[in-house]
């Protein structure tokens, strides 16, 4: 599902609430809760002491919840602990029928999405033009579609891009949503619909089959995510051989969840590394992801990440 006018009954119960609930001593405690759509009115959460992933929760405690829809609200338990879902807001009950708290939904957005180029970066799509891609489509809305590859091959880079999941609630796993950011076609930065999961090795964000997130930074689908990228690529001798490895650094949705990682090899299908620099590629997995806003700084030296990106477009 790739519109809001025809996502299903639990699209509006699926997402992320926050508020505070009481403890047993009587204190009050910062809470996040993630409610994810399966299917058929069924739903699995979390709830995440502190708050929500980047704003809170930084992989600490967490209960799972799993239930199902109600008419117009969705009841998740764990054990006879209940979470009551409804008018944008979820209700926390405790065994004994006792209301903890109230959690309020938030719509988060990446604090980067829509961040402008920077003076020396080439814009390689804006919506009007694919001239910087091999056999690049742009959608009915203004988006360029998966299945694509830039037409320049890239060494050391900075890379911003913003990618849209469609909503899947019937797929698992590596059938959720899938896509790829391939970097030289050698190595992944998973995209994938992995809201509200304990993050794997082939997640989003993740360096595929290599390398989990530090955190799932993943918003629910149908919203748009930012990937800010730094690569610096492997080094090779004279003689083609490997002196030095690739590293990257990922920020996912404005919090940094690969920081100057050392990629021993390529990563799972990708292709060979080797000393000439590879193509960019936005994968074809057969699901309707959908990308935007894409720039890129051409960088000869290895870059080092500031604390601070670039102010977000207005």
């Amino acid at each position: 599902m790739t519109e809001l006018s025809k996502v299903d009954a639990d699209f509006a119960l699926q997402g992320e609430y926050y508020g505070k609930i009481r403890l047993p001593n009587g204190t009050l405690e910062d809470v996040g809760i993630q409610v994810i759509a399966r299917g058929d009115g069924n739903f699995v959460g979390r709830q995440l002491r502190g708050g929500l992933p980047g704003n809170g929760w930084d992989n600490g405690a967490q209960l799972d919840l799993e239930g199902k829809r109600e008419g117009r609200r969705a009841l998740l338990f764990h054990g006879d602990y209940r979470v009551s879902v409804e008018d944008n807001r979820a209700n926390v009950v405790n065994s004994n029928g006792d209301t903890l708290g109230i959690l309020m939904r938030v719509d988060r957005k990446s604090k980067f999405l829509g961040l402008k180029p920077t003076p020396n970066a080439v814009v390689l799509f804006d919506g009007t033009s694919t001239e910087h891609f091999v056999n690049g489509k742009i959608d009915e809305n203004g988006n360029l579609q998966f299945g694509t590859v830039t037409k320049r091959p890239v060494g050391d880079f900075r890379l911003h891009l913003e990618f849209r999941l469609p909503y899947m609630p019937y797929a698992t796993g590596q059938a959720r949503s899938n896509s790829g950011l391939y970097i030289q076609e050698r190595y992944e930065v998973q995209i994938l619909d992995s809201f509200g999961l304990n993050p794997q090795f082939n997640d989003c964000g993740s360096l595929y089959r290599t390398k989990i997130p530090d955190l799932n930074m993943s918003f629910p689908p149908l919203s748009w995510q930012t990937y800010d990228v730094y690569f610096t690529a492997a080094r090779f001798d004279e003689e083609g051989k490997k002196i030095s490895s690739a590293r990257i650094s990922v920020v996912h949705n404005g919090i940094l969840v690969q920081d100057n990682y050392e990629i021993p090899n390529k990563t799972g299908a990708g292709k060979q590394e080797g000393p000439n620099p590879g193509v960019i590629k936005l994968q074809d997995h057969g699901n309707p992801v959908v990308f935007r806003n894409i720039w890129i700084e051409y960088l000869n030296e290895p870059v080092v990440i500031s604390e601070e990106l670039p102010t977000p477009a207005k």
